[in-house]
């Protein structure tokens, strides 16, 4: 099996006055998930041979937390991630089939709306991803992205 793991960046301060929304940082709470992520992800031996991160601060601060538990892997900033559909998401994983154990590090809706496509088949049969949350989805090896072909494997949320 193929693994893709997604993480959802961990809760974010609001927006400051002037601020873009692609600077927002972690708050504390947010850090604390972020580091507990990592712990759950290192305890469960879920290391991801890549990891592709959406470029905002948060899902970066989210990702060095999440190094911090499970040591370093190759990582790419892709632009691509910030604001993504499912479809945008299946095409930059799928450039990536490579890899074993693939994560990406993004945002809602489209993490969610991706995890309940690749398993029911449906985009819209989703049921939340809260901030921090990861799901693992197993892919048959050889197969390509597509509705239903996933199972979840796992799921969890700090």
């Amino acid at each position: 099996m193929r693994e893709l793991i997604l993480l959802r960046h961990a809760h974010a301060e609001p927006a400051a006055q002037g601020q873009a929304d692609l600077d927002r940082p972690l708050s504390a709470e947010g850090l604390a998930e972020a580091e507990a992520a990592g712990r759950w992800l290192a305890e469960n031996k879920l290391v991801p041979d890549c990891v592709l991160c959406s470029p905002s601060r948060r899902t970066r601060e989210t990702l060095e937390a999440v190094l911090g538990a499970i040591g370093y892997v190759e990582q790419r900033i892709e632009p691509s991630v910030y604001d993504a559909t499912p479809g945008t998401l299946i095409g930059l994983a799928d450039t990536h089939i490579e890899a074993e154990w693939l994560m990406l590090v993004g945002h809602n809706p489209g993490l969610e709306r991706l995890a309940a496509l690749l398993h029911s088949g449906q985009s819209g049969d989703y049921r939340g991803m809260p901030p921090g949350g990861i799901a693992v989805l197993s892919v048959p090896v050889g197969t390509g992205l597509e509705p239903g072909v996933a199972q979840l494997s796992a799921f969890w949320w700090p």
